[in-house]
């Protein structure tokens, strides 16, 4: 997959923002993401950075996101 353009990553951050959003209990790596979404590494590592800087996604000590507000 060819690099991200801000405005499609802007749409992805948006997309993943609502899926987490949507099911709160949702608990993925960033390979399982990339396979979801059919994203390669360095956007996702892009897209995750900014919703952990964000600090709406968290990363658990087993490199699995999580939403921030949700207590596991």
């Amino acid at each position: 997959m060819k690099q991200l353009v801000l405005d499609d990553f802007c749409e992805w951050v948006r997309l993943i923002q609502s899926e987490f959003a949507e099911m709160p209990g949702l608990r993925l790596s960033k390979r399982q993401a990339q396979r979801l979404w059919n994203l390669d590494a360095p956007s996702t590592d892009a897209i995750f950075s900014a919703l952990e800087a964000s600090h709406f996604l968290r990363r658990m000590p087993n490199d699995v996101y999580t939403r921030v507000d949700v207590g596991y």
